[in-house]
C-alpha cells in the first residue's frame, strides 16, 4: 500500500511542476559543469534534481564518508553563491502547499529540498 501510495504522490508531483523543477536543477547542474571550480557544485545541482524528480520515498541522510572541514567550506560557499535563495524558494513553495490538506505531502517534499539545498554537501539521498 506504501509503494502504490509512493507512486501516486510521485506522479502528482511530476506532473503538477516536479518535473519542471527536475529540469531547472539539470540545467543549472550542467552549467556549473562547465568549468572545473564548479563541477562539485554541478553534482550537488544534480543531487537536488534527483531528488526533485522523485521526491516521495526518498530520505535525505548524512553521508557516512564526510570529509569534515572540506565540506564545510564548500556548505558556505554554496550557501553564499545561492543555497540561501534555493532553500527559501522551497520553504516559500512549503508553506503555500501547506495551506490546504490535499498539499500537505507535497508542502513536506519541499521543506525536505530545503534542507538539502541549504547545505548539500556531505549529505546523502536514499
Amino acid at each position: 500500500m506504501r509503494l502504490i501510495m509512493r507512486l501516486i504522490g510521485n506522479i502528482i508531483w511530476l506532473v503538477f511542476g516536479g518535473i519542471l523543477v527536475f529540469l531547472e536543477y539539470l540545467a543549472s547542474g550542467f552549467a556549473l559543469c562547465i568549468t572545473i571550480i564548479g563541477i562539485p557544485f554541478g553534482i550537488q545541482a544534480f543531487k537536488l534534481a534527483f531528488l526533485a524528480l522523485w521526491p516521495f520515498g526518498s530520505t535525505v541522510s548524512e553521508a557516512p564518508q564526510s570529509a569534515g572541514c572540506l565540506n564545510t567550506l564548500m556548505n558556505i560557499i554554496w550557501l553564499c553563491i545561492g543555497g540561501i535563495w534555493i532553500a527559501l524558494t522551497h520553504i516559500i513553495f512549503g508553506i503555500l502547499f501547506c495551506i490546504t490538506i490535499i498539499g500537505i505531502p507535497f508542502g513536506k517534499q519541499h521543506f525536505k529540498m530545503a534542507g538539502l539545498a541549504l547545505t548539500p554537501f556531505g549529505k546523502r539521498i536514499d
